[in-house]
Formats: structure tokens, C-alpha cells, sequence
């Protein structure tokens, strides 16, 4: 996608008053190295999932704009299992991130690791552990930092973000990469986030609708935050559904059956699934799995008959922002995408892809009709842990977007993994976002220099 230079003429919450000298923060057609010294910043920002724990590395020249390390646009590795898995060993949760660690500092100037911040931010895996366990586990990590890292540490940096975080911190990514920020808000784009434990949705409200957003009781997190981003105000809706990620839905789904089986197992599959420590039956019916009657498990699993206290819900009762023009160009990412790769409707090979939400519909029912047997054969790319979930996952996706978000079955969605900038692909993940966030915050041009400024909607 190209980008408007001239758009880009100030990056990220440039605060610099008239007369000030003035700091032009510009737009670079294509990713490429930098001039070391003052002029490029890095970040390592750890995203502590449910499912592994993975660490991002990005370059920023004085532009805002990221160059590459090396022959990448950043630095990506990964280890599994997550955080939460070490739930009775904090030590060896911190432990698993040492090799982490050190790759990260292995490709950061030894002269800039002082002034690189280092970040982590657990997400649903540690929300769903509970607040003394969790923080038994950041405690480890926050030692193993501040003695192992020669990085720069805050003991705020390590932390679990909030729902809304996490949505916000995507949206922000999303955008920087498709060069959308300062433009008018109907000319971003929202973002919904299928994670293991948790679902994500941010989008980009006008002043009008943010007017309206519901009040919230003290200690709840707000529905919609202002934010200033290269001198545009933003009012941004973000919320975070736990326990309906993708393998939290899971077992929602199961927990809700009445019987002793469900219809979005596969025929032929009887065992259990295990999930943040407690076990459910997977047992298929004998008659084996069924498009219809999944879909009634996966409604009911969703609450999306539950009491809507506002003029407009999704599922659970939660306010739905009430849709509009930052909502309709939608990039969806995470499990929505490696679902559809997986079972072949999209191409694995492409980082992105248009497609509608009766796709998932359309998987779904081929995939319904199958017994494991079957499947294993029609699915070569599921691995056989997935297999026996296949209907329930692509029923479940759809059910998500068409009955929990609102979506038409028609609408256009972008499936997205990676997203073009330059001559590179940057992952559509958050820790960018908190990257932007913690880097323009503390650059050494100007004080007044801020990627974020959050005002909460009452």
C-alpha cells in the first residue's frame, strides 16, 4: 500500500510547540539501515501469550520510521509453552524467556543497550491464572531483567496489560504500518485480535458517538480512550473478551453442552480437553459432528442472548461502540487467519487476504460433515492436536463475527498475518504498538515528544 509522505510529515504525537526549531518526523518509502548513534532507537517488547512467550525487536530512525536489523524489518523469536504453564514455578517461567533474552540483546549496539527499554506484556494466559499467581511469575521476571539484562528496565514495564491495551496497542501498529495515522478517523481501520485466551476489538469512534459511551463503574476499564496521534485526536473503542479466545472458547463451548457429548466434536473422537488446568469431555456424538446443532453450542457459549443494558451490545452485555465508519474496513489477525490457512481457503503463502465471514461459514459446513478419519486426510495441515476441533473452530469464528460482532456475512474482511512496509512485512501483533509507545515517550528530541495520551470517556 503506498503512503502519503506528506502525511507523515509528523509522526506520533508530535507536541512541539510553534517556533520551537520544529522536529520534522518523516515518512520513508521503503525500510533500509540507519545511522547509528542518536539517530536510532530500539526496543525489545516480550508478548507473553497464552500460548508461548515470544520477543519483538524493532529499529526506529529519527523519523519514527522502522529500519531493518540486519536483513530484517525486526526481530522475532518464539518459545512455548507461555508464562501461565509454569504456574507452581515462577522461576523457571522467567526462565524460559533467558534464551529470549538473549537474542534480543544480541542484536542491539552494546553502546544503545543502556537506553533500549525492554517491556513485557502478559495477556490473557496470566489474566485467566489470577492476580497471586501472576504476580508471583512477574515478580521472577522483573528480577531476571533487572540482573540479567543490561537493558533499560522500569519495574512498570513488566506487567499485564489490559483488555483494552491490547486492542490499542494493535490498532496503533496497524495503522503506523498502513500509513494511516493522521488521517480522519473513518479513514482507519478497525482491528479484531483472536488470541488463545482472549478476543480483541478496536476501531476508531467520531467525537459524537465517544460522547455517548456508556459510564463505567471505578476500577473498570474504560470503553473508550482519547488519543493523540500525529496530531490527530482519536477516540479509540477497545475491549477485551476473556475466555473467548480461540482455545478459551474451546472450552466454553464444551462446558456449555447439555449431554455427554458435543456436536462440534468430530465423529469418532472421544477424549478430553484440558484447558488452564481443568479438564472437559470432547466426546462427538454418535451420529458425529453437525453445522446446525454446533452452531446452537456456540451461541449459547457466546451469551449473545444475555441482557444488553445499552442501545447497542455484541455478547456478554458488553457495549458494542456502536459500529460506524471506523468499523468497516475490518483487519482480522491471529487465529482467524491461521484457522483459514490451515483448512485451505486462504493461501498460506500470502500474508493477507480479502475475504467475507460466510467463508468461515462455508469451511465450517464441509468441515462438519466430516469424521476424524476424514478429516486427517482432508486437513493434512491441522496438526492432530487441532483435528478433532476443526468444525467447532471455523463455526465458532463465524459465529464470533456474524452474531457476536455484527458483521453481515457479506462484509469484507482482511485476514492478516503480516503487513507490507517498504520492502519488508512487519507481524500484526501489538508489541509494536508498545514499541511506538514507550520509544516516541522517552525520545531524547523533545520532551514534549508523546505516542500516546490517553483520556478516559466518562
Amino acid at each position: 500500500m503506498e503512503r502519503d509522505p506528506l502525511r507523515y510529515a509528523l509522526l506520533i504525537l508530535l507536541l512541539v510547540p510553534h517556533g520551537a526549531g520544529g522536529i520534522v518526523l518523516g515518512r520513508k518509502a521503503a525500510a533500509g539501515g540507519g545511522v547509528r548513534g542518536e539517530t536510532e532507537t530500539y526496543a525489545v517488547i516480550f508478548d507473553a501469550g497464552s500460548t508461548g512467550s515470544r520477543v519483538h525487536v524493532f529499529r526506529f530512525d529519527q523519523n519514527m520510521d522502522l529500519v531493518n536489523i540486519g536483513d530484517d524489518i525486526e526481530l522475532f523469536v518464539a518459545v512455548k509453552p507461555g508464562l501461565s504453564s509454569y504456574d507452581d514455578d515462577p522461576q523457571e517461567a522467567a526462565n524460559s524467556l533467558i534464551p529470549l533474552l538473549e537474542e534480543a540483546e544480541g542484536v542491539i549496539p552494546e553502546e544503545l543497550q543502556p537506553t533500549t527499554p525492554i517491556r513485557l506484556g502478559a495477556t490473557a494466559g496470566l489474566r485467566i491464572l489470577g492476580e497471586e499467581k501472576s504476580e508471583k511469575i512477574l515478580k521472577a521476571v522483573r528480577d531476571l531483567f533487572q540482573t540479567n539484562s543490561s537493558l533499560e528496565y522500569k519495574s512498570e514495564w513488566v506487567t499485564v496489560l489490559e483488555g483494552y491495551q491490547e486492542g490499542s496497542y494493535l490498532w496503533v501498529a496497524m495503522n503506523y504500518l498502513l500509513g494511516n495515522l493522521g488521517n480522519k478517523y473513518s479513514d482507519t481501520v478497525g482491528v479484531v485480535d483472536l488470541g488463545g485466551g482472549s478476543v480483541q476489538m478496536a476501531y476508531a469512534l467520531s467525537k459524537e458517538a465517544a460522547a455517548n459511551a456508556p459510564n463505567i463503574s471505578i476500577g473498570n476499564n474504560p470503553y473508550v480512550t482519547k488519543q493523540l496521534l500525529n496530531e490527530t485526536n482519536y477516540y479509540l473503542y477497545a475491549y477485551s473478551y476473556l475466555h473467548y479466545g480461540l482455545f478459551a472458547a474451546r472450552a466454553e463451548i464444551l462446558e456449555a453442552v447439555d449431554g455427554p457429548y458435543s456436536y462440534c466434536v468430530l465423529g469418532g473422537y472421544a477424549g478430553s480437553y484440558k484447558y488452564s488446568g481443568k479438564v472437559y469431555n470432547a466426546s462427538a456424538s454418535p451420529s458425529g459432528s453437525s453445522y446446525s446443532k454446533c452452531r446452537v453450542e456456540a451461541i449459547k457459549a457466546l451469551k449473545i442472548n444475555e441482557i444488553c443494558t445499552y442501545q447497542d451490545c455484541t455478547f456478554g452485555g458488553v457495549w458494542s461502540g456502536g459500529g460506524g465508519d471506523g468499523q468497516k474496513n475490518l483487519y482480522v489477525a491471529s487465529s482467524f487467519y491461521y484457522t483459514a490457512a490451515e483448512v485451505g481457503f486462504i493461501d498460506s503463502e500470502t500474508p493477507n487476504a480479502l475475504v467475507r465471514p460466510s467463508d468461515f461459514k462455508k469451511a465450517a459446513k464441509i468441515a462438519c460433515k466430516s469424521s476424524l478419519e476424514e478429516a486427517n486426510v482432508t486437513y493434512p495441515n491441522v496438526t492432530e492436536d487441532n483435528l478433532p476441533y476443526i468444525c467447532m473452530d471455523l463455526v465458532y469464528e463465524y459465529t464470533l463475527l456474524v452474531d457476536g460482532f455484527g458483521l453481515k456475512p457479506t462484509q469484507e474482511i482482511t485476514l492478516v498475518t503480516k503487513v507490507e512496509y517498504g520492502d519488508s512485512y512487519v507481524n500484526a501483533a501489538w508489541p509494536l504498538g508498545s514499541a511506538i509507545e514507550v520509544v516516541s515517550s522517552q525520545s531524547p528530541q523533545s520532551p514534549a515528544l508523546k505516542s500516546f495520551r490517553r483520556l478516559w470517556i466518562q
